[in-house]
């Protein structure tokens, strides 16, 4: 939308202000202002002319009627007559001009304003386009971020110990951390449920109970449900002191 601000501004500034900078400095104005200017120096000129003719001819009235006086105020109201009629002509030409350099101005601007107008409203258009454009490029994203799949947490827990399930029998010689884990049965129930990856896990269902044979330290322990022993991580199960016998039966 900068790049869009800065093509308005360009184009205000060619088609608008260049333009009637040119119409206020060009020459029809310019040649009515050199009119208008003559005119004003003539009128002047007429003025004195005229109070020089007063001076005579009440100069004239004084004397006798000097025959130089009265030639001289003859050819003084000549000169003032000669540029009254230059005025005359002159004024018309001014005012022709003027009005002339005034329809044009007002042609000028009124095609300038026009200019102006369609420019922002190019530009107004050009903004509500690239609005759209990122409003659509918007919902396309939320869309896709909506509808993507759920993101895989990869399970950070170590796999379960080894362990046979046939004979209940570990594959390896047990550590000393290992028998220190080993812990007297107890029962538990699943707060959690769990599906098992694997044939030495054991799949928990919430409110199963488990007769809970070993508890390593990495996190998983080892027992048995209904009828099925495997491993299964121990944050998923809770001890239980006290369980109704009908409970206790759907362990084995």
């Amino acid at each position: 939308m900068e790049k869009e601000r800065a093509n308005l501004l360009k184009a205000f500034g060619t088609q608008v202000a260049e333009p009637l900078r040119a119409m206020v400095m060009g020459a029809p104005l310019e040649d009515a202002r050199h009119l208008a200017q003559r005119y004003d120096r003539m009128r002047q000129e007429a003025e004195a002319q005229a109070i020089e003719v007063s001076k005579r001819q009440m100069k004239l009235r004084e004397t006798s009627g000097n025959g130089d006086m009265i030639s001289r105020l003859e050819a003084a109201e000549s000169k003032l007559q000669e540029l009254k009629s230059n005025m005359g002509t002159l004024g018309k030409e001014a005012v022709a001009a003027m009005t002339a350099v005034e329809a044009q101005q007002q042609r000028l601007t009124l095609q300038r304003l026009i200019a102006m107008v369609e420019s922002e409203r190019s530009y107004h258009q050009r903004v509500l386009q690239i609005l759209d454009q990122l409003e659509r490029e918007m919902v396309s994203e939320r869309q896709r971020i909506e509808g993507a799949p759920p993101p895989v947490i990869e399970n950070s827990m170590p796999p379960p110990p080894a362990y046979e399930e046939v004979n209940g029998i570990f594959m390896r010689t047990p550590t000393v951390a290992e028998l220190v884990e080993t812990v007297e049965h107890f029962l538990a129930e699943a707060i959690q449920s769990y599906r098992a990856e694997s044939e030495t896990e054991l799949n928990l269902s919430t409110g199963d109970y488990i007769v809970v044979r070993k508890v390593s330290n990495n996190g998983w322990a080892e027992g048995e449900c209904r009828g099925k022993a495997g491993w299964f991580p121990s944050e998923f199960i809770e001890k239980r002191d006290r369980v109704l016998a009908s409970k206790v039966a759907q362990v084995f």
